[in-house]
């Protein structure tokens, strides 16, 4: 390939060199009267679907340049049942290294079949955490007995990685860099902390005064609360992640997995953004929370990931009224 073609911007080289430099979008139909630019971040435009493509690739590519991990003998081993997995699975698939992927019941059938596409293992673990009742922790626990079992495995371990939030810098960085640093509020949904923390600290690191409101589930132990059954996945958590302690938002917002129903399905109605469950979460908190935005302010709603992988739940006229009733009015004539 001409490497002027690659350096000038015309080419790219390999897949894994689209991550990042996602576009930033201004919406003006979602809340005409709204009287603030608000700017959604697409993540759903990595290559595969996910902000996640970000971390993985954080977590993953040092250590192939390093030659810790070498195809043909290395392997990751990670719990995932959504959009890292993918993103680790793909870059597996382009470096040629075993991924085996450690997945619960809840894990959808679209999901599973993309993990399949990109040849990673599947690891079922069938049975909750006895104590905790939740999955994450029994996954976890079959991480760890993997990465003793199996030669030459390597645990990225997300929750705990310092990569995944340093690669949401860059998420940060772009941000900053479009809007020229005038960025009064950033709205973003939290499950690892990654994101939360690789923006606040890259805020913070440059001065920059922007008012950071984490979104979390109801029913995430995130900041503190019990933990109970959530229906959407995306975002919260049943344990609090060790990236969680350095998570400092000024602003905390915890939104119903019929927030994130709504939210979704305002985006797609008013802007025809078919999105996932974390990022209808985002939407709802800045329509809890916009009457008390100064006018002339500027909003900023990191969107994660794509709705593709939500189309049997979310965006499911049957799933929705099976959980929540008949509620298209919410979306069909919202006003706020």
């Amino acid at each position: 390939m001409d490497r002027s073609l690659v350096e000038g911007g015309t080419v790219r080289e390999g897949i894994l060199s689209t991550v990042g430099n996602t576009p930033l979008v201004q919406l003006v139909r979602l809340f005409p009267e709204f009287p603030s630019r608000l700017f959604v971040k697409l993540e759903r435009f990595n290559p595969g679907g996910s902000i996640k493509d970000r971390t993985a690739l954080s977590m993953l590519r040092a250590k192939v340049e390093s030659g810790e991990l070498v195809p043909g003998r290395s392997v990751v081993v990670e719990s995932s049942s959504g959009n890292l997995a993918i993103g680790l699975a793909q870059f597996c698939a382009y470096y040629a290294i075993r991924f085996i992927c450690v997945v619960d019941p809840k894990t959808t059938r679209q999901n599973l079949a993309i993990l399949t596409a990109y040849h990673a293992e599947i690891e079922m673990v069938e049975h909750p955490d006895p104590v905790s009742g939740e999955y994450l922790p029994a996954r976890q626990r079959r991480v760890r007995e993997l990465c003793e079992q199996v030669p030459h495995a390597y645990r990225p371990d997300q929750y705990a990685n310092p990569l995944n939030a340093a690669a949401q810098r860059q998420t940060m960085a772009e941000i900053v860099t479009a809007l020229d640093g005038r960025i009064d509020y950033l709205f973003c949904s939290t499950g690892t902390c990654g994101t939360l923390v690789g923006c606040v600290g890259y805020l913070r690191d440059h001065g920059l005064s922007t008012r950071v409101v984490a979104v979390d589930a109801v029913g995430s132990a995130i900041f503190g609360d019990e933990p109970a059954t959530r229906l959407i996945p995306g975002h919260g958590a049943s344990v609090v992640p060790p990236l969680a302690v350095d998570a400092t938002p000024d602003e905390i917002m915890h939104v119903s997995d019929l927030d994130c129903v709504v939210g979704c399905r305002l985006l797609l109605h008013r802007e025809a953004i078919l999105a996932g469950g974390s990022s209808g979460a985002t939407v709802s908190a800045l329509r809890r929370r916009m009457a008390d935005i100064p006018a002339g302010a500027t909003a900023v709603l990191i969107l994660p990931d794509n709705g593709d992988r939500y189309l049997d739940t979310i965006y499911s006229d049957q799933w929705v009224s099976g959980h929540f009733g008949e509620i298209t009015h919410l979306w069909k004539d919202a006003t706020c």
